[in-house]
């Protein structure tokens, strides 16, 4: 009687599933790395330039009046060129605080609120909001990142009513 040496055909067959089964897993955890990559060096670089873009414009506009605070816009060359930046400045709105300041009790002192309404009449006098904006080439679309900053008029006079200017107490 002979002795069989070898596999069989349903042997192989089950090996070759086996391997093909664990080179499919293998190779869906490395793309999925690979787009985790991609996205992490993607979210870096716009960090990275929401911070060059903001530090420049704020530097640009130190100390100097509100109303000089204007729209840009540009790109960062030839280097970088699916990356492109805008900057928006608006008014900054105070929200009304007196609904939270009056509490549940409700009891108004005109006074009082009419103080609130002078400081935040000053406040959105006093503040302009800037927002910076990177839009990314990502095939057809462009994807934005935004971060936004306060540009503060230190100067600007707080007027009270009675009180002298500047809102300070007696000298």
């Amino acid at each position: 009687m002979k002795v069989k040496r070898g596999f069989t055909l349903l042997e192989v067959l089950i090996a070759m599933v086996i391997l093909v089964g664990g080179i499919v897993v293998v190779t869906t955890a490395w793309s999925g790395n690979l787009l985790r990559m991609r996205k992490a060096t993607l979210y870096n670089n716009v960090a990275l330039l929401l911070e060059r873009k903001l530090v420049e414009i704020e530097t640009e506009y130190k100390d100097k009046p509100l109303n000089e605070v204007v729209d840009k816009e540009g790109d960062f060359g030839s280097d970088l060129p699916q990356y492109r930046w805008t900057f928006e400045v608006k008014d900054f709105e105070m929200p009304d605080l007196t609904p939270i300041i009056l509490g549940k009790d409700g009891q108004k002192d005109e006074m009082f609120l009419s103080m609130i309404k002078q400081v935040q009449e000053y406040i959105s006098k006093a503040i302009k909001e800037g927002t910076v904006t990177i839009f990314v080439k990502s095939g057809k679309n462009e994807v934005p990142f935004s971060v936004s900053t306060y540009f503060v008029d230190y100067t600007q006079d707080l007027n009270l009513g009675g009180l002298p200017a500047g809102g300070g107490g007696s000298k």
